[in-house]
């Protein structure tokens, strides 16, 4: 299973044999959506391992996913995996609060003010690549300096 939950909408994909057979979508907060979908899912399907798009993006959103998901690594006995989620819409600029966006540029990724990013909705990926994502799932928080 794949998570993006950096913005609305929610999106989760079910994979087998690293394609994507089912999908879900919600305009829900992941604290609401996450386990009914969850609980849809697993009525249906056997849980192998579990990918989330870890940041940047909605702060609140990446925190409950990654709780969600290390309780159900713990419960269900699975590997949890995580990539950036700029790999989820072409590298377009990411929304952060108010007219702030995450823009991922050579040195990293980036906090800029600017009213007039383009930007490309999250989409799940038709054939799930594993190369992309690491064990090192911990969020990706990226803040501004204070």
């Amino acid at each position: 299973m794949l998570v993006i939950a950096l913005s609305s909408p929610l999106l989760v994909g079910v994979y087998e044999s690293d394609k994507l057979i089912e999908s879900f979508k919600s305009d829900e907060m992941a604290s609401d959506s996450l386990p009914k979908i969850f609980k849809k899912i697993l009525n249906s399907f056997t849980c192998k391992e579990l990918f989330y798009a870890k940041g940047p993006g909605s702060f609140m959103a990446i925190k409950v996913t990654y709780v969600y998901l290390k309780s159900l690594q713990i419960v269900l006995h699975v590997p949890l995996f995580a990539c950036e989620g700029f790999i989820f819409n072409e590298n377009y600029p990411i929304k952060a609060l108010g007219n702030q966006w995450f823009f991922k540029e050579r040195e990293g990724i980036v906090l800029k003010e600017n009213n007039m990013a383009k930007t490309k909705p999250f989409k799940l990926p038709n054939i799930l690549d594993r190369k992309k994502f690491s064990k090192e799932n911990e969020p990706l928080y990226v803040l501004s300096a204070i």
